[in-house]
């Protein structure tokens, strides 16, 4: 595997144990359809919230989350839906988040997590 692959692996993983860690119950991870991937699904409280992670080792290309484009936001929007479809729920309100994670040198991410961004 390469390593551009694993540190993504273990970013998202990282993520995952972070949205735990703060009340989220994840449903879903890297969850595909036709339209694409959602990297995580989870809810916090009564709210779907739609996870997109980028995991970075530097910022020599900007932070993790500046990755994140606008054609992104809207594809996420549509994804929800395609998710919300397939799983036969319904929820009041559905939220997408950026968890940007950056490789910290003594090992483990720091983490920005930002929420309701489209």
């Amino acid at each position: 595997m390469r390593a551009k692959d694993v540190l993504g692996r273990d970013g998202e993983q990282a993520a995952v144990d972070y949205l735990e860690g703060a009340g989220f119950r994840v449903l879903d991870r890297n969850w595909r359809c036709a339209e694409g991937e959602i990297d995580i699904v989870a809810v916090e409280r009564h709210v779907l919230v739609v996870c997109e992670v980028k995991t970075r080792s530097g910022t020599r290309y900007g932070l993790p989350a500046e990755a994140v484009s606008r054609a992104k936001y809207r594809r996420l929007r549509r994804l929800a839906a395609c998710w919300l479809n397939a799983h036969g729920v319904r929820f009041g309100q559905v939220r997408i988040d950026v968890l940007g994670l950056l490789q910290a040198n003594a090992g483990g991410y720091t983490i920005e997590h930002i929420r309701g961004v489209g």
